[in-house]
């Protein structure tokens, strides 16, 4: 098992370098000046020429590019020389020196993301770290509504094979995986967010903190994340359901269960003890993939119900051409689905040894 992770481990690093090449390589590459786009229509030619050199812009794009990995890498390389770039950013680690051979110091940090174009100077980590959670929280609500209300549907759909109930369950999945989430999101707001909002007293926007109208501070308001977490969940309860399904008929069919209903267990039993487990292979794997996609999906969600998590905050940062914070968002994101397949492939190794084999 230890060798298994060890691979796994060495495979994602791997994923993750090429992840931030391509990133690194897509907006650096990209028309405009970034010096141009942090000081606005207003600027002097001077002051873009500091800009360039704070910032490292001036620099070959190889260059650049080594600066990126130095910055994000845990431990990381910088010369004393205070006219260099390097330095300039190892100021602006969270972090520790290690040791110092000639003029390099070495220094074991965080992730340095680097600083927001209009956002005055602030880091991209806290940035991603205000709104990272309101996102995370979306999602594991919306990943538990899918798992919940799917397995069990999947497992009634099984019970009641080519019955009205399991056909009535594959139409109401089919319409789930079929339509947009946007247009969910636009349907659910208008619907039970004005005109049903006299029975269901919910908002058609808001977040989970809300400022208070006497201006002594912000409160959480948990009804906010009810429609946002149910639109976000349909469409991987459906997979869910539909997956569920199909894996539970699979394993009824095979010869240990009917051994284990003619020893006398009732239909109840024979799920629970021995064909449910066998049947979640599959529906780990979607759930895995779904709630990793939910970080980035919920860009659209997020930003019609006015939820302020990490894709409403991709979408102002396109708006504004930050790109230091869709870099970060994008590349925060790309770490989260490698770290839970990692960890899906875990379980999957537990549910099934020949998998570690």
């Amino acid at each position: 098992m230890i060798s298994y992770l060890i691979g796994k481990i060495g495979y994602a690093l791997l994923t993750l370098l090429g992840v931030v090449t391509v990133i690194f390589l897509l907006f650096t590459l990209l028309p405009g000046d970034p010096a141009q786009m942090m000081l606005g229509q207003n600027e002097t030619e001077e002051q873009m020429k500091n800009v360039r050199k704070k910032y490292g812009f001036d620099q070959p794009i190889s260059k650049q590019y080594l600066y990126y990995l130095n910055d994000l890498s845990p431990i990381s390389l910088h010369s004393t020389d205070s006219d260099d770039f390097s330095f300039y950013n190892a100021k602006k680690y969270t972090g520790v020196q290690l040791f110092t051979i000639g003029e390099v110091v070495t220094i074991f940090k965080l992730p340095y993301l680097r600083e927001s174009f209009q956002k005055n100077g602030k880091k991209v980590s806290e940035v991603i770290g205000e709104t990272l959670p309101n996102t995370i929280i979306l999602a594991v609500l919306a990943i538990c509504i899918a798992i919940i209300i799917g397995i069990s549907l999947g497992v009634i759909s099984a019970l009641y094979k080519d019955r009205w109930l399991d056909k009535m369950i594959q139409l109401l999945s089919t319409l789930g995986m079929s339509v947009p989430s946007f247009f969910s999101a636009i349907i659910f707001a208008w619907l039970f967010g004005y005109i049903l909002e006299e029975y269901t007293h919910l908002n058609m926007t808001g977040s989970l903190y809300e400022v208070d109208d006497f201006g002594e501070g912000s409160y959480i308001q948990w009804k906010n994340l009810i429609l946002p977490a149910v639109v976000l969940g349909i469409r991987p309860l459906a997979v869910v359901t539909q997956l569920m399904r199909n894996s539970l008929l699979e394993v009824l069919n095979q010869d240990y269960i009917r051994t284990a209903k003619a020893k006398g267990l009732s239909m109840v039993q024979v799920i629970r003890k021995h064909a449910l487990k066998n049947s979640l292979n599959p529906v780990v794997t979607a759930v895995s993939g779904w709630f990793a996609s939910m970080l980035a999906g919920a860009v659209f969600v997020e930003y019609i119900f006015g939820w302020n998590g990490l894709g409403k905050e991709i979408v102002d940062a396109l708006n504004t051409l930050d790109l230091p914070i869709i870099m970060g968002s994008v590349l925060v994101i790309a770490t989260m689905f490698i770290l839970i397949n990692i960890f899906v492939d875990v379980i999957y190794g537990w549910l099934d040894p020949r998998i570690r084999v």
